[in-house]
């Protein structure tokens, strides 16, 4: 019997962790696998909650640790932080010397890990490719990727058909579905009583989730934007828990105008970071999810929750209807949240349909990870037209 293939899953970020989580499992429980696992960035920070400790009490063994956090919040500190990833990720696949490296989405980190593999001969599974966004460098990131990776699992079928568009080849496309839809179907999540204690909160409605990141395209605008929200929601006094931002340019003074609000404003209660399965119990739980985190598009329709999307970090990406898009101004946004956390339109979500398909991502990413065959012609890579 051969060898179990190994599998490097890198994760550089609690949000895109959770999401990871069930592909962790997935490849854990196929045979003819072996999972290693990657953490970097945000997740070595105690500045943003050292997340790494989640995934080690998850049950998933660090083999590796790549540390390439911004050291501030300018461009520049982001653009270092690249290179530092990619020197940091080659060392640790040198080390691990796995078959496949598997990164989703579009962050730094993915990037790195995607240049420091391909150029490491080693190949690339993306997962979330092809999707569209319009606000940032996410949107230049994701596509590099796709050109550096060798197999694609997008979530949707228009996602499948831009990555071909980009040259890719039919056979290398596998639609997916979104991993993080697997969570919702596939554990049982904390009920209100349980996120209450853990959380030291009343979730009594109306009560709205606060998750609001920086845009890498206007950074020097990230302090008024989440000013002007803030200033949006303090007439409606609604209670509302804040989550700090990523770790991109601009991420830090979201924070600390957060943290500044949080300290003379008894409705706003900030975390550093929420574990997954509570984030995803609050999403169930909460009136209405705010900002500009693609939980509003992914995660939120499978919950029936509203969402207020702000500016322009998610336009341009598949989304449901329960989603509720407004440009940064401060009485548009006010309006939105006062219309979505009313019962009559959380009960005009119910049973609403979501692009996102049906909860079985990570089953069918193991799947293909195990299968595909690991020749010449996988590393080949030519524009398909």
């Amino acid at each position: 019997m051969s060898a179990a293939r190994k599998i490097c899953v890198v994760t550089g970020s609690r949000a895109e962790y959770g999401i990871l989580k069930t592909v962790l499992r997935a490849v854990r429980k196929e045979a003819r696998l072996a999972l290693q696992v990657v953490a970097a960035g945000m997740h070595l920070a105690e500045e943003f909650g050292a997340t790494e400790r989640e995934i080690a009490a998850d049950g998933f063994p660090i083999d590796a640790r790549v540390a390439m956090l911004p050291e501030n919040d300018s461009q520049r500190a982001m653009a270092a932080a690249v290179g530092a990833g990619i020197r940091g990720f080659a060392d640790a696949f040198a080390s691990l010397q796995p078959q496949i490296v598997v990164i989703l989405g579009d962050r730094i980190e993915a990037l790195a890990a995607a240049i420091a593999a391909a150029y490491g001969g080693i190949a690339v599974a993306h997962i979330h490719g092809g999707d569209r966004t319009r606000g940032g460098l996410d949107e230049s990131a994701r596509h590099a990727i796709t050109k550096f990776a060798h197999l694609h699992f997008p979530a949707t079928a228009a996602s499948a058909a831009r990555i071909k568009a980009l040259g890719e080849d039919d056979w290398r496309i596998h639609v997916a579905g979104a991993p993080g839809l697997d969570a919702i179907l596939e554990q049982q999540l904390p009920d209100r009583a349980t996120l209450e204690r853990a959380l030291g909160d009343s979730l009594a409605p109306p009560v709205v989730l606060l998750v609001q990141h920086s845009v890498t395209t206007q950074v020097t605008a990230a302090r008024a934007q989440i000013t002007t929200t803030l200033e949006a929601l303090r007439p409606l006094a609604v209670r509302t828990i804040a989550v700090y931002p990523n770790s991109d340019s601009g991420g830090r003074e979201i924070a600390k105008v957060l943290e500044e609000y949080a300290a003379r404003e008894p409705w706003l209660k900030l975390h550093r970071s929420i574990a997954h399965p509570q984030y995803l119990g609050l999403l169930r739980a909460v009136s209405a999810l705010v900002g500009n985190s693609s939980s509003a598009i992914i995660e939120a329709p499978a919950l029936g929750l509203p969402a207020v999307d702000i500016g322009d970090r998610q336009r341009g990406r598949e989304r449901a209807t329960n989603v509720i898009s407004v440009p940064h101004e401060e009485g548009v946004i006010r309006a939105a949240v006062a219309r979505s956390i009313t019962a009559e339109y959380r009960a005009r979500l119910a049973g609403i349909a979501s692009p996102y398909g049906d909860g079985r991502a990570g089953v069918r990413i193991a799947a293909a990870l195990a299968t595909v065959e690991l020749s010449p012609r996988l590393f080949e890579k030519q524009i398909a037209y």
